[in-house]
């Protein structure tokens, strides 16, 4: 039996060499050599820490050059080990390795992963954090709580991740749930590798809010926008605003509050809606939904002559049946599937607890090359 599952592993090991190859190619190892040699040189020069802010800029340079040689050389060393681990046990017959090489086996798949999204990670706005807005839809009570459900699978995530989340609006559902959630998420390509997300996602399953237990589809609408620090002059005309107050809610603690604090700014142009509620002041507030607001508006203009449209944010379409870009079926069967690059995963827990980095990879590997799931050579 243990040679069965080692014979496996090496096969599966074996399959792993092209997207190795493709990974050494995209990130132009030899490039990186070459570059590393001539950046030293520039270090070594009189003078070189002279220019404070130059001298910084280079060594970041160095540190992210030096940092992405150091990555594929260590998944070139796994895939090295676990070969010889798979060697030393058919030759020992030694079946109590086999957990030993399942783990790094998983370790270094976990890593592959991880590279070969990021060399897909190149267009502008790819290395900014994210801004990602849930808003419940058909459904009901129902879409409420699976809003909630898309809430705690990005949060949860981003934990995986070591990235950090910060809530910007929150608006409870009526029974259960959640109606509306706006929040950022900071880390390295954030809004690069959540852009993959924005679109309807459709849930099927038998609803816990449905005394008959029948089956009940509910959907959720994400928008994705990259979080802009530096964003050009925009002119905003006051009269085009229409700038709501409320009182703050949500979970508690920090999210509830006795005043009318929280702010709704309408652009009447271009119908676009911002919110945010979770700063001290009614001003604080004022000021974060005035910048998104201002970042969206700058995104729209920089689009409308060009065909960034849809990578950027793309057109917000009815949160119903007919425009889903992923399916949860949690009943009669379980499965996810994406349909614009036809990944399926049969693991529909793993996924709402965070697990979706294989549906981003192919949602990027789609993008880049225009090839769905199954289709990569």
């Amino acid at each position: 039996m243990a040679i069965v599952e080692l014979d496996k592993i090496r096969t599966q090991l074996s399959e792993c060499e092209k997207p190795m190859e493709r990974i050494r190619k995209s990130l132009d190892m030899e490039g990186k050599k070459r570059r590393i040699e001539e950046t030293e040189a520039i270090m070594e020069e009189p003078g070189f820490w002279d220019d404070v802010e130059k001298s910084a800029k280079t060594m970041s340079e160095l540190k992210a050059l030096k940092d992405a040689l150091a990555g594929f050389e260590s998944l070139e060393t796994a895939y090295e080990e676990i070969n010889l681990l798979i060697d030393m046990a058919e030759e020992e017959h030694d079946e109590s390795m086999l957990p030993e090489i399942n783990e790094e086996f998983e370790k270094f798949t976990e890593k592959l992963e991880e590279m070969r999204i990021n060399t897909l990670l190149s267009e502008e706005y790819d290395s900014k954090d994210a801004i990602v807005k849930l808003n419940a839809g058909a459904g009901g009570t129902e879409a409420c709580d699976w809003c909630s459900m898309l809430y705690r699978m990005y949060t949860r995530w981003a934990e995986k991740r070591g990235f950090s989340t910060e809530l910007i609006d929150y608006l409870d559902g009526d029974e259960a749930g959640i109606k509306s959630v706006t929040f950022e998420v900071h880390g390295a390509n954030a809004y690069g590798l959540l852009k993959s997300e924005h679109g309807v996602h459709r849930l099927v399953r038998i609803s816990p809010f449905n005394a008959a237990g029948k089956r009940q589809t509910s959907f959720v609408s994400c928008d994705v926008m990259p979080e802009l620090d530096d964003i050009p002059e925009i002119e905003v005309n006051d009269d085009d605003l229409r700038i709501d107050t409320y009182r703050a809610s949500g979970a508690g603690g920090q999210h509830i509050n006795k005043t009318s604090s929280a702010i709704r700014i309408t652009h009447i142009p271009t119908n676009i809606v911002v919110q945010c509620q979770n700063e001290r002041s009614q001003h604080q507030n004022k000021e974060k939904a005035m910048q998104m607001l201002k970042a969206r508006l700058f995104l729209l203009k920089e689009q409308e002559a060009a065909e960034k449209t849809s990578d950027i944010r793309g057109d917000v379409k009815d949160i119903n049946f007919g425009n889903q870009i992923r399916s949860y079926v949690l009943q009669p069967y379980t499965m996810v599937k994406d349909h614009r690059t036809d990944k399926e995963v049969g693991n529909t827990t793993a996924v709402l607890d965070g697990g979706i980095d294989s549906l981003i990879s192919a949602y990027l590997i789609w993008k880049s090359t225009g090839k769905k799931a199954g289709e990569e050579g």
